[in-house]
């Protein structure tokens, strides 16, 4: 079944649980549900919505920048449970909250691939969320063809601060598949770092990212809670990609200046913002270029994705410029010092972009004319029920009532370029508006987002976690690329699936 089946009506007003732009699509309104081939999760909220995922399918995807839905009933939080767990002497390794969720069953069936296996350092797991039941059928499924391992189903509530305190007091990580996040993440948030608990999400909401920085970063330092979001598709392969693509200039000498993201994907609110520092980049800012691209390189037609991506990554890359040798670990060795060190003076600061790409023009301008539909339609109760009626029609047959197959999401997958540009000569950066005379073109290549490469990365961040924690900062609220970068997510991903791979190095003409 690919919808939440305890939808209900709220009178006229019209309630959307998740709309989603990064891995798959959902819309789930009280007025009976909307969804596409590929679902992330889905959360009940009848007033301000917000799309800061990606519409996704098993054939095409785009990621947003954040915008509202608005509507003007209340919030409606879920009702009220008790937390219940088997007694226990220890912390259990690791908690996935929402695991009943469409993603979070994906992250529980990649974490039972690493329970209690050799070298793993994941030996306790926990599934938590507000339904046993849909927990116990989420184990069963994720466990199949081999019978569900006994593992311990908490009672947690995102409406119920003192369930989730509970849950973090007895956890040393708690994964967090709950969304929307900007709407039910924060509390999740407040008790990990109240308990010291570490924290990883798989939000893509800028707006949410950011709101935590500003209200639990000190907290987090003071108690040793490492909090990190965008431990997915968003914003892992963009961050990795980029620095991969950074490291390619210091065997070359060159000095980089722009990085341009290109994304296609296959198949056979406002708040007080925290201060950042401001990366020198070297060499001129990149012109604006045109609105739709061809990039023949690649042999993608391509148009500007304003992304969580591009966020995350500056918020990096400002961290970075005050701490140019990386975030010291809590007990790190003199080798892991040097070699924190070494990885990041490799990195440097550089303009940087994604955008949605296609093979075909048409591909771009149809992913267009369905982002005008959803924009302005769903900006309306009446053009909400049009989407719901008629979401093929809306999305030009893009959007369907089912959700994905297992061989669709099988199927799917996802490359993503990075055309980095800027100058062979470190001493050509100072004559003036010089422009660049080189390009390396690098490429990340994985399994269809949402389901697949999100719940690798997730858990392969998690298991960095347990069995690293020494090198990894004592707490905050950070971005995945800072925390991560010195470790070797890298080379955990790409014996994962998820490849890393130089295309080419050219010189191109001033």
């Amino acid at each position: 079944m690919c919808v939440e089946e305890n939808l209900r009506r709220t009178g006229p007003a019209v309630s959307i649980r998740s709309l989603s732009f990064r891995g798959r699509f959902s819309v789930e309104l009280d007025v009976g549900p909307l969804q596409c081939q590929s679902v992330r999760q889905t959360v009940n909220c009848s007033t301000e919505c917000t799309v800061a995922h990606a519409i996704s399918f098993s054939s095409f995807s785009l990621t947003a920048s954040s915008f509202s839905l608005l509507n003007k009933s209340a919030i409606k939080p879920p009702q009220h449970t008790t937390m219940e767990h088997p007694s226990t002497a220890s912390k259990y390794d690791l908690v996935i909250l929402g695991a009943s969720g469409f993603t979070g069953k994906y992250v529980v069936q990649e974490s039972l691939k690493f329970l209690n296996t050799p070298s793993s350092p994941l030996k306790t797991l926990a599934l938590a969320g507000r339904n046993p039941e849909k927990l116990r059928q989420t184990l069963a499924w994720a466990s199949h063809p081999k019978p569900p391992p006994p593992i311990p189903i908490l009672h947690a509530d995102t409406s119920s601060p003192p369930s989730l305190f509970d849950l973090a007091a007895q956890s040393r990580l708690i994964l967090n598949c709950v969304g929307p996040f900007r709407l039910y993440g924060a509390p999740v948030v407040a008790a990990c770092v109240e308990s010291g608990c570490d924290y990883l999400d798989i939000c893509g909401e800028p707006e949410f990212m950011e709101r935590m920085e500003v209200e639990f970063h000190e907290k987090a330092v003071e108690t040793g809670s490492l909090v990190v979001s965008a431990c997915g598709f968003d914003s892992v392969p963009a961050e990795f990609g980029l620095m991969f693509n950074c490291r390619q200039w210091v065997d070359e000498k060159g000095v980089l200046n722009r990085v341009e993201a290109y994304l296609s994907l296959e198949s056979d609110k406002r708040v007080a913002r925290p201060r950042r520092a401001r990366p020198v980049i070297p060499g001129p800012s990149p012109p604006k270029g045109p609105t739709i691209e061809h990039q023949k390189k690649i042999g993608v037609w391509a148009v500007k994705l304003p992304s969580a991506d591009s966020i995350v990554v500056r918020r990096t890359l400002s961290t970075l410029t005050e701490n140019p040798h990386g975030l010291p670990g809590v007990n790190e060795s003199p080798e892991q010092i040097k070699k924190r060190e070494t990885f990041w003076s490799t990195v440097k600061p550089a303009y940087f972009g994604v955008k949605i790409a296609s093979k075909s023009v048409f591909g771009i301008i149809r992913f267009i004319i369905v982002g005008i539909f959803i924009g302005l339609l769903g900006k309306f109760a009446f053009g909400r029920r049009l989407l719901l009626q008629f979401p093929s029609f809306f999305s030009l047959g893009w959007f369907r009532k089912n959700g994905p197959s297992e061989d669709e999401v099988r199927s799917a997958s996802f490359k993503m370029w990075f055309v980095g540009t800027g100058f062979r000569d470190s001493s050509l950066v100072a004559q003036g508006n010089r422009k660049p005379d080189m390009e390396i073109i690098t490429r990340v290549m994985g399994p269809e987002i949402g389901y697949l490469t999100t719940p690798i990365i997730l858990i392969q961040c998690a298991l960095i976690v347990l069995s690293q924690r020494d090198n990894l900062p004592k707490g905050g609220v950070y971005t995945p690329g800072i925390v991560f970068g010195p470790t070797d997510l890298q080379e955990r991903l790409q014996s994962n699936g998820i490849s890393f791979d130089v295309i080419s190095k050219s010189s191109i003409s001033s």
